[in-house]
């Protein structure tokens, strides 16, 4: 047993999981077998005082076994009506589930839009630290139904990975058709080694990964490494499994090596920068000078307006973009204090020169570094 899978577990108290289409899909649409293992352990752990928060897929995969459709579905109303169908399925065959194990749940559809208004994310957060409290488990998915392309967080990891932040969990589990992360494809290599522990991110690593997908999943594994990514960069490990082994649960909380598990960045973001990196979208770049990206990135130091050289985009106050250097390589997202139209007239300047450009000076900062997220290690 692995001494450094058990100190990185002896904490965990909170734990987020995600089932993906893969692992849940079976002859029926939804392998009820799978689904009632999966749930057993996921009680059992509620009974050891675990608290669980569940993010799964299968709803478009249920809909379309429902209407006897096979292969992909190509248009998104298709995929809406798929899920319109699938979804209280779906939720049904959970509830069922966990019903004989005594524990009852919540369903929880979101929006990107959900999550990238701060008042709405944290109206998601009380809502769920209430239903834990109380011993349900929260069943959240992307509202398929609703979702456009504006709105979509792009697969149930990115989701999963966002939400791990809301809840600020001390694990997050995702289970998946594969036994984890592999050194190549191991469905076309014989020679493919699971890589049981990645203690840093590297360009490699990131490499290794492919986005093949299978006919009822999205984003494949490079969104599970990307999800993993995230999620470490707030302080959460996480571990890549493999869904249908028995007892998957069990073992990983027991330390043994199951998966690969990918170890908590040194260099950590609170929730709120987290969620300014990973969750709101940019409306736009700054392009800064060499001095402003050594500020940003070794000193910790707001932009200002000097440092910025080019702005790309149409944006109001408040909203977050991009920080890139001369290369066009980004280094950083925040929340701006003054609009593009605004930056335009005062990038290059000194910040005593704002009053005089603009005729006020609500902000020496472009970006103050509390609103700033470093997104380039």
């Amino acid at each position: 047993m692995n001494n450094l899978r058990l100190e990185t577990l002896a904490h965990v108290k909170k734990i987020l999981i995600k089932i993906g289409s893969a692992v849940l899909t079976g002859a029926d649409g939804v392998d009820v077998k799978i689904v009632d293992s999966l749930v057993s352990e996921m009680s059992g752990l509620v009974q050891q005082g675990y608290s669980i928060v569940l993010v799964t897929s299968g709803a478009i995969a249920s809909g379309k076994h429902r209407l006897n459709i096979t292969g992909q579905l190509k248009s998104i109303p298709e995929k809406q009506a798929a899920a319109a169908i699938g979804q209280g399925r779906l939720m049904r065959i959970y509830s069922k589930s966990f019903e004989k194990n005594g524990l009852y749940v919540a369903q929880i559809l979101l929006t990107l839009s959900d999550l990238t208004n701060r008042q709405r994310f944290l109206n998601i957060r009380n809502t769920l630290s209430t239903l834990m409290d109380w011993k349900v488990t929260p069943i959240i998915n992307e509202n398929d139904t609703v979702a456009v392309d504006e709105i979509k967080f792009g697969d149930n990891d990115n989701l999963a990975a966002m939400i791990a932040n809301i809840v600020e969990a001390d694990l997050f589990i995702n289970l998946t058709n594969t036994a984890g992360l592999y050194d190549c494809n191991p469905t076309e290599s014989k020679k493919a080694k699971l890589i049981p522990l990645i203690s840093e991110f590297t360009e490699e690593i990131e490499a290794i990964a492919t986005a093949e997908t299978s006919s009822v999943g999205t984003g494949g594994m490079k969104s599970k490494v990307l999800a993993a990514k995230k999620v470490t960069a707030i302080g959460i490990p996480c571990i890549i499994a493999p869904g249908k082994k028995k007892k998957v649960l069990t073992d990983i909380i027991a330390g043994k090596e199951i998966g690969s598990l990918f170890l908590p960045m040194a260099d950590r973001l609170n929730s709120k920068k987290y969620w300014i990196a990973f969750t709101l979208r940019s409306h736009g770049r700054l392009i800064v000078d060499e001095g402003a990206c050594k500020a940003l990135l070794e000193k910790g130091k707001s932009l200002l307006p000097s440092g910025v050289i080019d702005v790309e985009g149409d944006f109001a106050v408040g909203d977050p973009v991009s920080c890139v250097n001369s290369e066009g390589t980004a280094i950083a997202k925040g929340l701006v204090n003054f609009s593009s139209a605004e930056i335009r007239k005062i990038m290059g300047f000194k910040t005593a020169k704002i009053e005089q450009i603009l005729g006020h000076k609500d902000y020496a900062e472009v970006i103050h570094r509390d609103n700033l997220a470093i997104t380039k290690k």
